[in-house]
This record gives structure tokens, sequence and C-alpha cells, in this order.
């Protein structure tokens, strides 16, 4: 059994670590509020916007002559990784970087896979496994529509000028505090929509419709990663804030078993003392 010394030393570092896991949960809860919200009221407009271009561009019966539309033989793929910066948020990372190994094992295998880096634990992970083109970790130091609309026009550039065949965006996606679902999204080329698309000819388009989807096209990428981005950054907080709340349910557990552990070798200890006084004390009367 170790002394009282160390079981004393260990009760004070399983407190400090407590405190530092219980002010996290904390400030992670207060993030996630904001965070909560962004994605809430981006989500509905996203969708929406998504689905008008898709159902535009079926109608158009492939004649839209958009470059993003292009459905061309898959031999070039860039995955768009979203990561957070920091850890100490459970799996919400290696879930991101255990999916986009998946792709490249499974469905792009024999395929040459590069990797767009949003956060600094992808770009750390990914860069031993693949080529990291480009690293954006800066980005939640600034997470506005602008800095996230620059990624997507250089997302844009790379499947219009051919170098990338295929772009697709892998995130955590924003449930509720204690889930985030793991999320493969096709980024490039444009997904056409699943279905009839007759309802779309209910409208009167001015100017034509291949003007319109010319115009909403970019609009739509760029709120397309935006969205993604505000769904790991929710995804984030909301797995840091579960974490640190179980870190800090094993911390308190922990601590009650060492002050257990404390009070039992100190009673021990002073019964074995107070033995020893009474054997001296037997002794010296006989």
């Amino acid at each position: 059994m170790a002394n009282l010394k160390e079981i004393r030393n260990r009760i004070t570092s399983v407190s400090s670590t407590m405190q530092i896991t219980s002010a996290m949960k904390m400030v992670s809860a207060a993030k996630l509020k904001k965070a909560q919200d962004a994605i809430t009221a981006m989500r509905p407009y996203s969708d929406k916007l998504s689905e008008l271009l898709q159902g535009l561009s079926a109608s158009l019966e492939g004649d839209s002559g958009s470059i993003y539309s292009e459905n061309r033989e898959v031999n070039k793929v860039l995955i768009v990784a979203i990561t957070s910066n920091r850890g100490l948020c459970g799996a919400f990372n290696s879930n991101i970087i255990k999916q986009s190994n998946h792709l490249i094992n499974t469905t792009y295998a024999g395929k040459e896979v590069d990797f767009m880096a949003i956060g600094k634990k992808a770009n750390d992970t990914l860069r031993k496994r693949g080529e990291v083109i480009a690293d954006h970790s800066d980005l939640f130091d600034s997470l506005t529509f602008e800095n996230v609309a620059d990624i997507a026009e250089e997302l844009m550039e790379l499947f219009s000028n051919g170098t990338y065949d295929k772009i697709e965006i892998v995130y955590n996606k924003f449930k509720n505090a204690a889930t985030q679902i793991v999320t493969t999204e096709q980024f490039l080329p444009i997904v056409p929509i699943e279905g009839d698309s007759d309802g779309m000819s209910d409208y009167i388009y001015e100017p034509t419709k291949a003007e319109i989807v010319e115009e909403l096209i970019p609009k739509s990428l760029k709120t397309q990663l935006f969205k993604g981005v505000l769904d790991s950054f929710a995804s984030e907080h909301g797995a840091r804030m579960t974490a640190m709340h179980k870190a800090t349910d094993n911390a308190t557990e922990l601590r009650d078993q060492l002050t257990l552990t404390y009070n039992k070798a100190r009673q021990a200890a002073i019964t074995g003392e107070i033995l020893e006084i009474v054997g001296g004390a037997e002794a010296l009367n006989n």
C-alpha cells in the first residue's frame, strides 16, 4: 500500500485535473450555444438553395453547359477533411481521419487521392498518409463566410481546370451535444437531383434557367462548404463538452476512491500507533 504522502499527492493531482476539465466543459458549453444557433439558422437556407439548384440543373436535361456539372472519369480525387485545431474532444478528430482512410481503401482504391486539410489535426495526421495540397487551419481564427468562400473558390478552380475529377467533403454533422454524424458529401461535380423534377416547370424563369443556374452554382457551393465548416465547429464544442464532462466524472470518482484509500491507510497507521503505545504500557506494568 502506498504511503500517506504519495496518496495525498495523487489526490491533489486528480483534484487539479478535475478543476481543469470542469472549466473546459463550461467554456465549450458557452461556445456551443452560439455555434449551435449559427448552424441551425444556416441549414434550412443551404438545403433549400441546394434543392433549387439541383432541380433547375435536372430540368435542363444536361444542357446547362456548366463546368461544375461535368461528370468525368474519376482518376484524381481531392478529399477535404474538416477537423479541429485542438484535441481533448473524444473521437471527434479520429472519426474524420478514419473515414478519410476508409475512402482511400474502398471507394477510391487504385485512384490518386490528395487531401485539403481544414484543421491542424487533419493536417498533422493525413500528411503522413498522402499529399496535403493545402492547410487552412487558420480558418477557425476568423470563421466567416468570406474566408470560407475563398477556399470554395480555390476548390472550384481545381475542378474546373481539370486538376481533380471529383472533390469530396468529410466532416462531422451536428445532431446534438452528445451526437455527431460523420458525413461524406460530394462537393464537385454538382450532384443531380433524384426523382422527378417536373415540379420545377411550374415556374416562369427570368432570365433563363441556364443563366440562373450559372449564377447560383458558385453561391451554392460556397454555402455548402460554409455549412459543413459550421457543422464541424458546433460538433467540436459538443464533443469536447461531452468528453470533459465524462473526464470530470471520472476524476471525481477517482478522487473519492483515493480519499477512501487515504482514510483507510491513515486509520491503519493510527491503530498501529495505539497498539504500540498500549503494548509499551503493558510491558512497563509487567
